[in-house]
């Protein structure tokens, strides 16, 4: 068994940390909120750190799950920050949702280190992480990833190397281009279903099994036909990841057309009031 340090115990990271220390791994943790952690410690077997340095020390595999660039800078290159005690031959695993600079960045500086470095951001919503059924998606060194995961499948259903340092982040953004587009999508249709006098419980058990398939249809269709919108992904992370999204496109010269239409329909939701909604909230855009 290794010794692990996690950084983060959001809705994600606090279960994700949960299924390493499940699987025998020694872990401890850090939040910025201490009592999480000491929450966290009441729960799972581990201990908890002041600070994400001292979580690293000693620790052959460390995991960082918090929330936009600026955090992670701060918990990795920080005065108190994971690299002042990371130790050679460690690998360092980043599971937020970030920019592939920032990736590539920590990348070269693990290099120069002697470290490793991949970037794992995830996907499946809290749901998933509570579950330990995420989807991986993992830029960085083959050596690297087969030294690590063993201790990524602990709350993976799916875990793929994409590439060289910065892919899983790309890979992340084509995830959330795709969902922006279903939603709204699946949005119109309902809101249309329904203004039509369908009973749309019955109409969506059918159109659920042919073409019209996806995982949001069949997750988020009742809640969203109940104006509820308490179930899983913000709105407010989701805009910062289609930020990430669309500052990116304009890198590499790609269109994005839909995903900045969406971006704007989501700011309409936090307008009123919408910030901590699912991103299936969507639908209340319609509802008039």
């Amino acid at each position: 068994m290794s010794n692990v340090a996690f950084i983060g115990l959001g809705v994600m990271g606090y279960p994700m940390a949960g299924y390493i220390s499940k699987a025998g791994h020694n872990v401890t943790v850090y939040n910025r909120t201490s009592a999480k952690a000491e929450k966290w410690i009441s729960e799972y077997k581990g201990l908890k750190a002041d600070t994400p340095a001292k979580a690293a020390d000693g620790a052959d595999y460390i995991f960082t799950c918090v929330g936009n660039d600026n955090d992670l800078r701060e918990v990795t290159f920080g005065v108190n920050g994971i690299f002042k005690t990371i130790k050679k031959g460690a690998v360092y695993i980043d599971n937020t949702t970030a920019s592939a600079t920032i990736a590539k960045e920590i990348y070269e500086y693990s290099k120069k280190n002697g470290f490793g470095s991949l970037d794992a951001p995830v996907s499946g919503g809290q749901a998933g992480a509570e579950n330990g059924a995420l989807t991986v998606m993992i830029g960085g060194d083959k050596a690297d990833f087969n030294k690590a995961k063993d201790k990524i499948d602990c709350y993976s259903k799916k875990m793929k190397l994409l590439g060289g340092a910065g892919n899983g982040q790309l890979a992340k953004m084509v995830n959330q281009i795709c969902i922006a587009g279903l939603v709204q999508g699946l949005s119109e249709a309902i809101n249309f279903g329904m203004k039509a006098g369908l009973n749309m419980e019955d109409v969506i058990e059918v159109i659920s099994k042919g073409a019209a398939q996806s995982w949001q249809m069949e997750n988020r269709y009742k809640t969203m036909i109940e104006n509820k919108f308490d179930f899983g992904f913000a709105v407010d992370w989701m805009r910062k990841d289609l930020k990430i999204a669309i500052e990116e496109a304009k890198k590499n010269n790609s269109l994005l057309p839909v995903t900045e239409i969406v971006d704007k329909y989501y700011e309409d939701i936090q307008k009123v009031g919408g910030n901590r909604w699912d991103t299936s909230s969507l639908i209340k855009r319609l509802r008039k």
